[in-house]
């Protein structure tokens, strides 16, 4: 489930090895380029954190930030 934390939604991924926290993060990036909006994110190891909100609104969650985290949910289904 996303999280509202400082003005911004956030999520955590866990997986069972770097490769596949890895591969995720391709699928999520290619995402971001298709909508043209892309997550602050951080990796270790097998743990993927990501944040989104957007930046030409004032760092605020919008629509662009709801769409672009279901979409990144979708993935794992």
């Amino acid at each position: 489930m996303w999280q509202t934390i400082n003005n911004q939604l956030y999520k955590q991924f866990q997986f069972a090895h770097f490769s596949e926290a890895f591969a995720f993060m391709v699928q999520v990036a290619f995402l971001a380029e298709k909508l043209n909006h892309h997550p602050t994110w951080n990796n270790s190891y097998n743990v993927v954190n990501i944040y989104l909100c957007t930046h030409d609104a004032n760092n605020t969650i919008t629509a662009k930030d709801t769409l672009l985290a279901e979409q990144i949910d979708a993935l794992l289904l």
